[in-house]
């Protein structure tokens, strides 16, 4: 029986998990870029089934892009799913480039962490991976160049596999995080142009939890100096002005001293559209 049967999936989501597995044997070796999010999830997932136990190692970089929370669910799940696992520090804002926040930040910090990812994958005679799925292609990702030119490969994709498929199969193999909310770096929240700063994320990341804390799924709080602009999901717009009281004064504790609520709701890559116009 394939390592990747899973029980209930569809003709199509089934041909993607052989494919899947068949991707991930070739490789021999692997080390995961592991994020907790649903895509790398997945795929330290699938890998951890395909692979021998010291083959793979999924590894985390930790930086003050990364939501404190976020670490120690990545914890969480290596423990549960019993797969070796390693934090390395990336060092992104020692690069100005990355700094000053233009277009291609994201090609800066990826560039960074397969730099940190490469020796360990050299010593392990491994192939790097990322969680990269079919509808991450089509957005301004400039981030997915660096790390293919680092020599990154994207299984998921090669597997046809999208966020749906993803999701799915791991609704179906029982992940707790098959439903979790996007969660990007907290540098997407800075408008391209405004320097990135570890205090302007430390704010961001406050921000975001006391959110979170208040029953809010989807979330962000885009930075914009004094002003703090708010998306939620359009089904919490509502609750959002009914609460409006506690979340003014959660994000005045946070480091803001207005708060704005964005009426159209939750956009993932919502800052891109400046570089949309841009190329028009």
């Amino acid at each position: 029986m394939s390592q990747l049967t899973i029980e209930g999936a569809g003709q199509e989501l089934t041909v993607r998990l052989s494919t899947l597995e068949r991707v991930l044997s070739s490789y021999g070796k692997a080390v995961v870029a592991f994020s907790g999010g649903v895509d790398s999830s997945f795929l330290a997932w699938s890998a951890g089934r395909v692979l021998s136990r010291d083959s793979l190692l999924c590894v985390t970089a930790d930086s003050p892009s990364l939501a404190s929370s976020e670490l120690q669910e990545c914890k969480s799940l290596m423990d549960n799913w019993n797969l070796e696992w390693q934090v390395v520090l990336t060092r992104e804002f020692e690069n100005e480039e990355y700094v000053k926040n233009d277009g291609n930040r994201c090609f800066h910090c990826k560039t960074e962490l397969i730099s940190a990812l490469q020796p360990l994958a050299s010593d392990f005679g491994a192939t790097i991976l990322l969680g990269v799925n079919t509808d991450d292609l089509g957005e301004h990702r400039p981030g997915q160049q660096a790390a293919l030119n680092g020599g990154a490969k994207f299984p998921l994709v090669e597997s046809g596999f999208s966020k749906r498929d993803v999701r799915n199969a791991s609704k179906l193999v029982g992940l707790s995080i098959w439903d979790k909310p996007a969660q990007a770096c907290l540098a997407s929240r800075v408008p391209y142009g405004t320097p990135v700063t570890i205090n302007v994320l430390r704010n961001i990341g406050l921000a975001e939890a006391e959110l979170r804390n208040l029953g809010f799924r989807d979330v962000r709080v885009r930075y914009y100096g004094e002003t703090a602009r708010i998306e939620v999901g359009e089904d919490e717009l509502s609750r959002a002005v009914e609460f409006r009281h506690k979340i003014v004064s959660c994000l005045k504790k946070s480091g803001f001293d207005y708060v704005t609520l964005d009426l159209e709701g939750f956009k993932s890559g919502n800052l891109n559209r400046v570089l949309r116009k841009i190329h028009q």
